[in-house]
């Protein structure tokens, strides 16, 4: 029994871990199946509207069913952001990141991804949503995790340098000559791709920015996304109208292209979302993004030993700086977070520091004891009255400042 019982401790304890690691797999298939799928010449655009048809068709049941009695009413401003939001997730961030996968390799894209902390940072302090107070050790971290992933950025931007052969691709031959076409193709439109999933990254910081703004007025998460997810695919419907102009670009069979767009849509945006957000609950936001750098690890093993990509010098090293600046932005923001924990907690102690509040305070003693010292007067009412009024509490945490 004692064995079992300390088993289901262990497990219970491990969850979240699991859930995590277990996304980050999720993620890293969702970069490679979705590489596999541009390769062979399916539309972005394309892509991003049936994988957001598909994420709405998952998460609308649920929240119509769990949010019927707490879903607030859609005003015009909510509206309005709701349309901003979609325009910023599903069109712009998707398509770009997208596009800058197909130039790129997937482990690019993902190591530019962990940027996403920093840039969110920055753009919290120019809404006025973060304070910086460059005293403070935590605002020192976070601002120098920026500096060096912006650096890490660029120097994956600018730099490839070597390749660098892992044991595995040495033995590894390509399936097709697609994948040798697409390399040399990636290697020319190297810069392109970069300067896409920035774009990308800084489309889905500002999408993490007005969320946060919503959420405070429509206080229905599962309905908020697949509002968000709905808008983005008739917003994505009508970019791919003006961006393909043949109707062949929207036939899909039961091939790589539906597996990538059903993939992307119920893996990376319905479960993904619901597990983030239980685990956000109960271990906060810093440790859900703690685990993206693993699905960088994942994706690079993965591409070079599938799609025999090629891992170059810069890319680690920007990769590398990249996963360090990340982790002191997320620092920061732990010691930030665990600042206001302990300002919610009341403090009697520091109330009866002061000199007027510790007179008070002795006052007060004072008082309890001449009221506890006096004999009872006739009427049996009268200590009924004492106790109902004037005995609260804070002669009573008057009393026990001292002793501390």
């Amino acid at each position: 029994m004692e064995g079992k019982g300390y088993l289901f401790n262990f497990f219970r304890s491990a969850k979240p871990y699991i859930a995590m690691i277990s996304l980050q797999f999720g993620y890293a298939g969702m970069n490679i199946i979705t590489k596999v799928s541009l390769n062979r010449g399916m539309s972005h655009y394309v892509l991003v509207v049936y994988r957001h048809a598909f994420a709405t068709a998952v998460i609308a049941p649920f929240a119509i069913f769990l949010e019927r009695k707490v879903r607030p009413k859609i005003t015009f401003p909510i509206f309005m952001q709701i349309f901003v939001l979609g325009l910023l997730g599903p069109v712009i961030d998707q398509n770009f990141y997208y596009a800058g996968l197909k130039f790129t390799s997937p482990t690019f894209s993902c190591a530019m991804s962990n940027m996403l902390p920093a840039m969110t940072f920055v753009m919290a302090v120019l809404c006025r949503m973060e304070k910086v107070d460059i005293k403070r050790i935590r605002c020192q971290a976070k601002i120098i995790g920026t500096v060096v992933t912006v650096a890490g950025a660029m120097l994956m931007t600018l730099y490839k340098g070597h390749v660098i052969n892992l044991v595995w691709s040495e033995h590894i031959h390509p399936v097709n000559s697609s994948v040798q076409a697409t390399a040399g193709s990636t290697d020319k439109d190297w810069f392109k791709g970069s300067i896409l999933l920035i774009l990308a990254t800084l489309a889905w910081a500002s999408f993490f920015i007005l969320q946060a703004i919503t959420m405070k007025r429509y206080t229905a998460p599962l309905s908020l996304t697949s509002l968000v997810c709905f808008m983005g695919t008739l917003q994505s419907i009508a970019v791919t109208l003006v961006m393909e102009h043949k109707s062949s670009v929207w036939t899909i069979g039961w091939d790589m292209n539906l597996l990538a767009a059903a993939y992307a849509g119920i893996v990376s945006s319905s479960i993904a979302y619901y597990v983030q957000g239980l685990v956000m609950e109960k271990r906060g936001p810093v440790f859900v993004t703690a685990f993206s750098p693993l699905m960088m690890i994942i994706v690079a093993i993965m591409g070079s030993s599938i799609l025999t990509e090629k891992i170059y010098v810069g890319g680690v090293l920007g990769a590398i700086l990249i996963v360090v600046g990340l982790y002191s932005v997320l620092w920061g923001k732990y010691k930030e977070y665990q600042e206001k924990e302990l300002a919610i907690i009341p403090e009697p102690v520091k109330g009866a520091s002061g000199n007027n509040q510790s007179v008070m305070a002795v006052d007060d003693i004072e008082a309890n004891y001449v009221a506890m010292q006096k004999p009872e007067i006739k009427e049996a009412a009268a200590p009924a009255i004492a106790i109902s009024a004037p005995m609260p509490q804070p002669p009573m945490i008057a009393l026990e400042a001292p002793k501390v």
